[in-house]
């Protein structure tokens, strides 16, 4: 057998020793697991939306940031009360938000201010009624008996005479659903802001935090 050398010794005795990773390789890597989970987070789970008008006011308000739970309706079925974002029938790239009112096979009819379920009065203590454009048409003041055919939605502002909504553009079919509102985590008199870049939205506030409503922050939406 021939003698060990100084050399084998180092072949034989030693394993290779792994590069430590560079730090910026380790932020890269960090960095794109971040936004792997983010787009997980806002595809599957959560998704946060704008408010940008009164159709839902006083429940929400113009410059409410709300978070929308979009696997709940996995779990349990679309109920009467729930808000929910969708997308708009007429234009699916936008994105609508109401209250849901009729459900899929239930008789809805609107005899003014008051609304009927299988021709019982329904409780709204949400509702708001005045004066406006939509109001004056008199189309709300009568509408139906209608069925609601299945896999279909019947929705309306909580601002009645403000916002359009199943009176004008029809049932909602449950396909286009996009989740359940359920929290404000921001909230901004985004009126008194006169630029509608993002950035420079955020810039403007910052200069003027008096038009943050930081009483509405972590409120739940119902």
């Amino acid at each position: 057998m021939a003698p060990k050398t100084k050399e084998n010794e180092v072949a034989v005795g030693t394993r290779p020793v792994a590069t430590p990773k560079s730090v910026l390789r380790e932020y890269a890597e960090a960095l794109i697991i971040a936004v792997l989970l983010a787009l997980v987070i806002r595809t599957f789970v959560v998704q946060a939306f704008k408010i940008p008008s009164g159709s839902m006011l006083p429940t929400l308000q113009i410059g409410d940031h709300i978070l929308v739970n979009k696997f709940l309706y996995h779990f349990r079925p679309i109920q009467r009360g729930d808000i929910i974002v969708f997308k708009f029938p007429q234009d699916e790239s936008r994105d609508f938000i109401k209250r849901v009112i009729g459900l899929p096979g239930e008789t809805l009819e609107v005899r003014g201010t008051q609304i009927l379920i299988n021709g019982q009065p329904v409780k709204e203590p949400y509702a708001v009624f005045s004066d406006g454009a939509l109001g004056s048409s008199g189309e709300r003041d009568r509408m139906g008996p209608i069925t609601i055919p299945p896999n279909r939605l019947f929705m309306m502002g909580d601002n009645r005479d403000h916002s359009m909504d199943s009176r004008y553009w029809g049932l909602l079919d449950e396909a286009k659903v996009k989740g359940k509102a359920f929290l404000i985590y921001f909230s901004v008199r985004s009126d008194d802001i006169p630029t509608d870049s993002s950035l420079g939205s955020v810039a403007y506030v910052l200069v003027h935090p008096s038009l943050i409503r930081w009483g509405r922050f972590g409120h739940l939406v119902e």
